[in-house]
């Protein structure tokens, strides 16, 4: 049985069929994308033809896909298939009977199995159609070779601390990283080096920037400097959730990598994470025992429900969570002690 060739969305490429399969929505806008560009590169007055399966009447595709007076070049994009109506399944598996040799169909498809008996169609042609993988990044690990792959693009170079910054700063969203991503290679120009005391300069003054410096200073125990940031923070309208949200990402990593053994390596590897964030959860350990990580792991999960709508004070839950983490999950008594 033939299987069509399967790519990575940054290895799109022409063909007369393309299916852009998986849920990631900014990895399939950029494989779009990238393939108008080449498309319009060869014909610049390339025809472009939009349509949403989710809304299209019976024969709008087969009008759309069918042959055109001189047989100029066209790019069909059906987007939204996995909400395709019956009309649209049929036209579409009408036409993949016959491919037109001047059009370039692509179908998007993010998940379910609305659609299978075209999917599997596509999938299992062979020939030179053609399978766009855009899963979903989940891993940091994911999200570093994300953003590897954007510097490359950019021609600059992304050192480790700065790339691990980035991501505590500006969050697991792909379209936020590129775009933060973008903006730093605007500052210092391409073929430059982004360091962490340019992304710490250029988001000094961001939400998240500031939630992950207060976490760094909690998580040291450096119980007065989280406290006057935690002030600093909410008097200039942070959010109170930026914050408990960098406070967990850090305590849930140390407390994964706290219960894993095996060199960095191998510890990465088993947990999806980068080898530099196995070694910052090890080295931010020091210091704290098994009961005092999860008294702070509780008291984070406590304080998130409470400014998010389940407490009266959020401002005195969001302190007292600092306070404890400060602490490593001891009692002022303890810390005498």
């Amino acid at each position: 049985m033939a299987t069509t060739k399967q790519v990575p969305w940054s290895g799109i490429m022409e063909a007369p069929v393309i299916l852009l399969s998986g849920p990631e929505a900014f990895l399939a806008d950029r494989a779009a994308r990238a393939l108008l560009e080449r498309l319009k590169s060869v014909s610049p007055d390339l025809e472009v033809v939009e349509l949403d399966s989710s809304t299209a009447g019976s024969g709008e595709l087969l009008q759309a896909v069918s042959p055109s007076l001189f047989g100029e070049p066209r790019l069909v994009r059906l987007w939204s298939f996995e909400k395709a109506t019956d009309p649209v399944l049929a036209d579409l598996l009408d036409y993949l009977e016959a491919p037109d040799t001047s059009v370039t169909l692509v179908v998007r498809h993010s998940s379910g199995n609305r659609g299978k008996k075209a999917l599997d169609l596509i999938k299992s042609h062979g020939g030179d159609w053609l399978v766009v993988t855009c899963p979903e990044l989940k891993s940091d690990r994911d999200r570093s070779q994300f953003l590897r792959a954007e510097a490359n693009a950019k021609k600059v170079r992304l050192d480790e601390d700065a790339e691990n910054m980035l991501i505590d700063a500006v969050g697991s969203d792909l379209a936020e990283l590129s775009a933060a991503l973008g903006q730093l290679v605007s500052d210092i120009g391409e073929t430059g080096q982004i360091t962490a005391e340019i992304v710490k300069r250029y988001y000094g003054g961001r939400v998240e920037t500031t939630g992950f410096e207060l976490a760094e200073h909690a998580i040291a125990g450096r119980r007065g400097e989280a406290l006057g940031a935690l002030r600093h923070a909410l008097n200039t309208g942070v959010e109170p959730v930026m914050v408990i949200a960098a406070l967990a990402h850090s305590l849930r990593n140390m407390a994964r990598v706290g219960g894993s053994r095996g060199s960095v390596g191998d510890v990465a590897k088993e947990l999806g994470l980068q080898t530099w964030q196995v070694q910052r959860a090890r080295a931010q350990l020091q210091g704290w025992d098994e009961i005092g990580l999860g008294v702070a792991i509780m008291e984070v999960a406590r304080t998130d429900a409470a400014i998010k709508g389940l407490g009266y004070d959020p401002d005195y839950a969001l302190e007292r969570a600092v306070d404890i983490v400060s602490r490593r999950g001891k009692s002022a008594a303890e810390m005498v002690g």
